[in-house]
C-alpha cells in the first residue's frame, strides 16, 4: 500500500483525527506524529503496541504491507466479497497515474454520498 508514515496518517485521517487528538492516543508529541508521518523516521516499538491495542491495527499490514485474509483480528483482516476481490485486483494491474484517478474518483462519491 503505502510507507509507514502514510499508513500512520490513514489511520488517522479513517478515525477522524486530528494530528493531536491521535498523538495523544498512541503517546506522541504532535510534533513526533508529523515527522512521522512525513516518513522522517520509524515508529518506536511503544508506538507500534500503542497503534495495536488502541485502533486494532493489523501488524502485518502496517510493518510488511500484507493483510491475511480471513482472520478475524484487526481492523484491516476482512473477508474480501467476489466484487471487491475483483477491484482489488484490477486497481493492482493499473500505473500509478491511474492508481490515484481512481483514488479521487472514490473521494468524490464518498463526499457526495457523506461516507467519509
Amino acid at each position: 500500500m503505502k510507507s509507514i508514515g502514510e499508513k500512520l496518517k490513514h489511520i488517522r485521517k479513517l478515525n477522524k483525527l486530528n494530528q493531536t487528538e491521535f498523538s495523544q492516543i498512541i503517546g506522541v508529541s504532535q510534533g513526533a506524529l508529523s515527522e512521522l508521518e512525513k516518513d522522517k523516521y520509524k515508529p518506536s516499538m511503544e508506538t507500534v503496541v500503542a497503534l495495536k491495542e488502541k485502533f486494532d491495527i493489523d501488524l502485518d499490514w502496517f510493518l510488511f504491507d500484507h493483510c491475511r485474509m480471513g482472520s478475524n483480528s484487526g481492523r484491516f483482516n476482512v473477508k474480501l466479497d467476489e466484487l471487491e476481490t475483483n477491484l482489488i485486483s484490477g486497481f493492482r494491474r493499473l500505473n500509478l497515474e491511474d492508481k490515484q484517478e481512481v483514488e479521487g474518483i472514490l473521494d468524490l462519491k464518498l463526499k457526495r454520498y457523506n461516507a467519509l
